[in-house]
């Protein structure tokens, strides 16, 4: 016998036994996960990997379609068609295959193995001691920054983690992480340190909705989730509560994110006080004038939630001016039109390169009201079923979700792809053995 076909058969077999146990599958899901804070090549390649793997193992095993799984093929299928109407035929045919793994995953997912809560968490488990070692490196690498230029700064927001990944995404991953080893009944000395690491990492990051959610989910767990008695119930909230407040008044990056936010709800026009010495005057819009004011200034600036506002807005003009309700302008076809409201509103011109910052306008104004009620039943499927199960962590990736979608197109970037169609499928599978199947 030929040794080289015997060596690849026990391999081969050796694969098939772990595909079987679940040991492969498992460490699949981990690795995409786990992957989402590094290149994007990497996270691509993981996901290869991981399609191969199912494609090659789903001959052996029976394909079927559970109702879940439909919505986010559904959606794909949206995008697919907006080819025949949209306005920005090079763009949607770029997004189309970055969007691809809304049809692949869940694909895969057809035919892999049941699997089971214990799967699950140790799933949750791998992705989340990687999480705490992402964030010890970046805290390390801050302090090395700090050493060597004096900047406070490297140790908050998009400089902790850089631009191109984003503190928002990065708390995002960091907190389902931190609510894995929150919601773990019998907690080790090493998944308390995991946390405390963690939730001070979330707080460096200064994501204001990210902050809140975290905080109220936290609130949430200790109130209806937490085994632990009465008295240290209340001794726990008081504690977070006393953290997060001293967190928002006394560490200055994080103090100022929330302020100038909460100024430009009751004053228009205030002055920016953050920007360089050798800068003109720059005045902050506030919530009313991003509403309602025609014309800007080219040293007008846009706070967080005012910009998101006026998002909002100049797609309520699109949905006016545009014929758009039933078809959107086609998958990734948008910017264009932003620009040209940007232009029309004359902000200054580098607004036009931001995306709506909303993934449900984003998704309505690309696929009409179809794809977004396609992306909203798949946010009411997964915390119907986290309600239903009893599974907080389920709960608190469902609503991190539904906030997230109200201040970021999530969906428009690799890694919120990757990150929200494994999770979606994975936890609400799980234990959907008997579930009844509508495709065969």
């Amino acid at each position: 016998m030929n040794p080289t076909s015997d060596y690849l058969k026990k391999v081969f077999s050796k694969i098939d036994e772990l595909w079987q146990n679940k040991t492969l599958l498992i460490f699949l899901l981990a690795a995409m996960l786990i992957a989402l804070p590094l290149k994007h090549s990497i996270g691509s390649l993981t996901c290869i990997v991981f399609l191969l793997v199912s494609l090659v193992q789903s001959k052996k095993a029976n394909f079927s379609i559970p109702k879940v799984l439909v919505f986010p093929i559904l959606l794909y299928g949206l995008m697919l068609l907006s080819l025949i109407w949209t306005i920005e035929s090079k763009q949607t045919i770029k997004g189309l295959q970055k969007e691809v793994l809304f049809l692949l995953i869940p694909l895969a997912f057809c035919s892999l193995p049941k699997i089971n809560r214990n799967d699950v968490n140790k799933v949750f488990s791998w992705y989340s001691f990687a999480m705490v070692g992402f964030t010890v490196f970046y805290i390390l690498k801050a302090i090395v920054r700090f050493i060597n230029s004096g900047n406070k700064e490297v140790f908050f927001y998009h400089e902790l983690v850089t631009l191109e990944l984003n503190a928002i995404y990065m708390a995002v991953f960091v907190s389902l992480a931190m609510f894995f080893f929150l919601a773990k009944k019998e907690k080790a000395i090493i998944d308390k340190i995991a946390f405390t690491i963690l939730i001070v990492f979330i707080f460096l990051l200064s994501s204001k909705n990210i902050i809140i959610v975290d905080l109220i989910m936290i609130i949430i767990y200790y109130s209806f989730f937490s085994d632990v008695s009465r008295k240290t119930k209340k001794a726990i909230l008081l504690a977070v509560i006393i953290l997060s407040v001293s967190s928002i008044l006394f560490i200055k990056p994080v103090r100022d994110r929330f302020m100038i936010e909460f100024e430009t709800v009751f004053v228009d026009g205030s002055l920016n006080e953050t920007t360089g010495k050798n800068q003109g005057p720059i005045y902050n819009i506030s919530l009313k004038q991003a509403w309602n004011q025609d014309q800007f200034q080219q040293n007008d600036f846009f706070p967080g939630t005012a910009f998101r506002l006026f998002q909002i807005r100049i797609f309520k003009e699109m949905l006016v001016e545009e014929n758009i309700f039933f078809t959107g302008f086609g998958l990734d076809a948008s910017q264009n039109k932003i620009k040209e409201k940007v232009k029309e509103h004359n902000l200054y011109p580098n607004y036009g390169e931001f995306n709506f910052h909303n993934e449900y306008v984003q998704i309505f104004s690309e696929l009409g009201i179809f794809g977004f009620l396609t992306v909203v039943m798949m946010l009411f499927t997964t915390i119907r079923k986290g309600i239903a199960t009893k599974d907080f962590v389920h709960i608190a990736f469902a609503v991190t979700m539904i906030v997230l979608f109200l201040t970021e197109s999530f969906l428009s970037r690799q890694r919120g792809i990757i990150f929200f169609i494994i999770f979606y499928c994975m936890l609400n599978l799980v234990n959907d053995c008997n579930e009844q199947k509508i495709l065969k």
